[in-house]
């Protein structure tokens, strides 16, 4: 009877480690950022070494190992983006339209698709991946991350810091993770087949043309259903004059879901539905409510993401790089991207500097993270152990590179527009001094 005891004792042990562990990676995850403003280093930089610290110590803590555990990655991941995506959504002040982003759809249009390609030939040429393989690889390094470039996005709505970096950056980011989607699917329907032929057709009309135009119809009516609850629905009290900002994440869950019911893009969705929201009643202080909400919930799960990224850099998930993989990673960041971004920019009378800026923090995270743990799920890739070597050493070279970058060449850029007099918001400013119940321009 005395060895069921052990266990479980041993158990309970474990147990109350993780939920210490827990409390403080949750705690750290609001007062860390507060620490570090104004310093040259992330969020993201701490939460990947504590990671690596925790895990280094003998606690009997879990293996982090994501190729042990794809399935319960590719939620939690999962799960950050999407909240990330809406709080990214939430806090663009510039209505959609052809030339308020147009630095956004230059870089979809034209930077992404570079990068797609540029990759793919890294990953099969320099890797040695198989097509198929080098095709997912490609698709999984493409998109940037709405979840670790806050240092380099836009503030909550309605701040007077909504310059073409900043927007370019976030409305990138949140638009990006959903494109992406058709290219991780052609990879994952290319497996195991000798050609395109058999797959090809069906892919783009099933995967481009449908799951698009489904992600951006389902976004944009419960976008428009939930704005109408939150500031028409009839009532003594209506629910915007209340602090009750988990609307942010329902509506987020509710989007994400019934686009994947109905056959669509729930990452696209999601942002289309946060952007969708803001629009109504633009001037009214409960969009600043609904921001926070999704922030604090995004930071929360993105501080247990990055710990677990650590762990996996402990556990050995780079073993297998090489100096192939980390040649072909270095490329990625310092050369594809810069010049993908570089090139896309082309003649948008964008100053060099902002060029530059915007070509250089293409940030890599939790949605590359998030392709491949899903790919890998859905089906057999082979050099899946070399694929995530690559992508989470791509995952830390960003987080330390742009973590260090990111104040001191933001703050240049803010000082050069005051000493030059440029205008911080861009040619659609959004509102710069909300007030509680005022009316929007819809």
């Amino acid at each position: 009877m005395g060895a069921p005891q052990a266990v479980t004792v041993e158990r309970m042990d474990q147990y109350s480690l993780l939920l210490a562990v827990g409390g403080a990676v949750i705690l750290g995850a609001t007062a860390v950022p507060l620490l570090l403003l104004g310093r040259p280093i992330s969020f993201p930089m701490v939460y990947v070494a504590l990671g690596m610290v925790v895990f280094a110590l003998p606690l009997g803590l879990p293996t982090a190992d994501p190729i042990a555990h794809v399935a319960f990655v590719e939620r939690i991941s999962e799960l950050a983006v999407i909240v990330a995506l809406m709080g990214a959504g939430l806090k663009l002040d510039r209505i959609v339209g052809w030339r308020p982003w147009r630095l956004t759809w230059r870089l979809l249009a034209v930077a992404m698709p570079i990068t797609i390609v540029a990759s793919g030939v890294i990953g099969w040429w320099l890797v040695g991946l198989a097509p198929a393989a080098a095709m997912l690889f490609a698709a999984v390094v493409a998109p940037t991350d709405p979840v670790l470039a806050s240092d380099v996005q836009v503030g909550p709505p309605g701040e007077a810091d909504e310059d073409d970096v900043r927007f370019a950056l976030t409305s990138e980011a949140g638009l990006n993770d959903g494109l992406a989607f058709p290219f991780t699917n052609a990879a994952i329907a290319a497996v195991g087949t000798a050609g395109v032929g058999g797959w090809i057709g069906g892919w783009l009309l099933d995967d481009v043309v449908l799951k698009l135009t489904v992600g951006v119809v389902v976004g944009l009516v419960v976008g428009r259903a939930v704005a109408w609850l939150v500031f028409n629905i009839p009532s003594e009290r209506k629910l915007a004059e209340s602090s009750e900002g988990f609307v942010a994440l329902a509506a987020t869950l509710l989007t994400y879901g019934a686009t994947e019911l109905v056959h669509g893009y729930g990452f696209l969705a999601v942002f289309v539905a946060a952007c969708t929201i803001r629009r109504q009643e633009r001037d009214h202080t409960y969009h600043e409510v609904l921001h926070a909400w999704a922030e604090s919930t995004e930071r929360l799960l993105s501080a247990v993401l990055l710990v677990l990224v650590g762990g996996a850099i402990v556990d050995g998930v780079l073993s297998g790089l090489g100096w192939r993989g980390a040649l072909s990673g270095l490329l990625i960041l310092l050369v594809v991207r810069p010049l993908a971004g570089f090139v896309s920019l082309a003649r948008t009378g964008t100053p060099p500097g902002e060029r530059t800026a915007i070509a250089f923090f293409g940030v890599r995270g939790i949605g590359s993270i998030y392709y491949l743990s899903h790919a890998l799920n859905e089906a057999d890739f082979t050099h899946a152990a070399t694929m995530w070597a690559v992508v989470t050493f791509v995952v830390l070279v960003s987080v330390v590179l742009h973590g260090i970058t990111a104040f001191p060449v933001m703050r240049r850029l803010d000082d050069w527009r005051v000493s030059d007099g440029t205008p911080a918001a861009g040619d659609t400013p959004g509102p710069k001094a909300p007030t509680r119940g005022g009316k929007g321009d819809d």
